[in-house]
């Protein structure tokens, strides 16, 4: 029997259903994509404000990961909240077995727009290390900086530090948190590994708190589904920044 395809999230669950895990599987669902999941924390939270966070045990997270690679054919993965470093260090071994030289990205979720911090003390080096794994990654301006330690950096500069890091991996470096372009513009930045740089500027819309919440999610999640029907990725993420306009103008 063919094994089905999927798209495998993997990250926090969002008890609000805005973000996390709950908007990658809209958003691929959306994309005409199969989503699985495996969830590296639960999240008491609302747009507002996250109120507790419970880590998924490590041999629970295992057994979901291992389900999901016996039965389905992952064709990406897209993750998001990793929580620590213990879980990303799972996530890598796993990955290194049973989905290498397939397609991986990594949103660095690093903290909630609340303010809460998403990635325990520790746990950046785990991500920097699973970056070197990554086909794409797609932070926004402050997770950018917080990546690099370039703090003061914004736009080209920034995207220059992120792919002197990371030279084999694309970045889309998300405009959302910059300050407004010409013309009041928000712009996502893409570098391609063979150095080439592409944008992709968008009016600002006036978007509700709720409407806003785990956009960078969608997107990310959007990418991994549109790769997993075959697109190239530039054709990916171009597709997948249309489908998000679209969506959020009807928020």
């Amino acid at each position: 029997m063919r094994r089905p395809v999927c798209c495998l999230a993997v990250g926090g669950s969002d008890s609000g259903g805005g973000a996390g895990i709950q908007a990658d599987v809209q958003a691929m669902a959306r994309a005409g994509v199969h989503g699985c999941t495996v969830i590296t924390a639960l999240t008491a939270q609302h747009p507002r404000a996250v109120q507790r966070i419970e880590p998924v045990p490590l041999a629970q997270m295992e057994a979901e990961l291992h389900a999901v690679f016996d039965y389905f054919d992952v064709a990406v993965v897209k993750t998001g909240m990793l929580y620590d470093a213990a879980r990303i260090g799972l996530l890598d071994g796993v990955l290194a077995i049973r989905h290498d030289n397939r397609p991986l990205i990594i949103d660095p979720v690093l903290r909630a727009s609340s303010g809460w911090d998403l990635l325990r003390e520790g746990g950046m080096g785990a991500l920097h290390a699973l970056i070197e794994r990554a086909t794409m990654i797609t932070p926004n301006v402050l997770e950018a900086q917080r990546l690099t330690g370039a703090h003061e950096a914004q736009g080209e500069a920034l995207l220059d530090a992120m792919a002197a890091r990371w030279p084999k991996c694309a970045i889309l470096l998300k405009g959302g948190h910059a300050p407004p372009e010409e013309g009041g513009h928000i712009v996502d930045r893409l570098h391609l590994p063979d150095g080439s740089r592409h944008c992709f500027p968008h009016t600002r819309l006036r978007l509700s708190r709720d409407a806003a919440h785990g956009t960078g999610c969608r997107l990310a999640a959007l990418i991994a589904a549109k790769l997993a029907g075959q697109a190239p990725l530039l054709t990916a993420v171009d597709e997948a920044e249309r489908l998000l306009q679209e969506w959020l103008a009807r928020s």
